[in-house]
């Protein structure tokens, strides 16, 4: 019995062994196909896009809040998000992701939508190194320029322009929150589409920004009551 127990913890140390080392061979390969990231800075050099600092704090507050809160403080990955959004997908259907904004940068930009591991490979090796050449702020202020947000608008100025009839920089509180539902669900968020789940959606999203520090409690509340004006 003694001697079938040390084979089996043998094989078991050889299996944990040949998977690490399988795995290490397909981030070297893999890192050796990923993309240039020219296209990122070809996108930055675009006539219509809009520099960080012209959308509004309450436009790109409540896009962390709901995307991707710890967005400052990981390296692309985060671990913790992944774990918290695990628990919350259990029993609330308005949580957000696991992806950060970085990864969907990286798909946005250079990945396709199927769901394989391989794409999953790409999208975290790429992820690191968007992080190890630009910015936090430059990689958000292409998140905000690059999203598709419905009604074929991408990046939020667009989006503005499309739900509101408004330049980005004027957009209310309550207006930005709306906005910011739509990356995780174009369609089912869209307040033309389904009015009723986008305001569900938009109070999820102040309430965030309020337990974050973000908004203060009048300030909420005055956005809750906000009458809603698409264009």
């Amino acid at each position: 019995m003694k001697s079938l127990w040390s084979a089996f913890v043998k094989l078991l140390v050889l299996a944990v062994i040949g998977g690490a080392l399988l795995a290490t061979v397909a981030v070297l390969v893999a890192n050796r196909q990923l993309p240039s990231l020219d296209a990122l800075t070809a996108f930055r050099g675009t006539s219509d896009y809009v520099p960080l600092r012209e959308f509004p704090r309450d436009l790109t507050d409540a896009v962390v809040a709901i995307e991707d809160e710890r967005f400052y403080l990981h390296d692309g990955i985060d671990y913790v998000g992944v774990i918290r959004a695990g628990v919350a997908n259990l029993s609330d259907e308005l949580s957000q992701g696991a992806s950060t904004i970085t990864m969907q940068v990286a798909r946005n930009f250079f990945l396709s939508r199927e769901k394989t591991y391989t794409r999953k490979l790409y999208e975290v090796l790429l992820s690191y190194r968007i992080e190890h050449a630009m910015s936090k702020d430059e990689i958000l202020e292409l998140y905000m320029n690059k999203i598709y947000l419905g009604q074929g608008a991408y990046g939020f100025a667009d989006a503005a322009r499309t739900y509101f009839g408004k330049p980005v920089e004027r957009l209310t509180l309550a207006e930005c929150a709306m906005l910011a539902g739509l990356p995780k669900a174009p369609s089912a968020n869209n307040p033309v589409v389904n009015p009723r789940r986008a305001r569900q959606r938009q109070a999820y999203i102040l309430h965030r920004m309020l337990e974050l520090g973000k908004i203060s409690r009048g300030e909420y509340d005055g956005a809750l009551l906000e009458p809603m004006r698409l264009k």
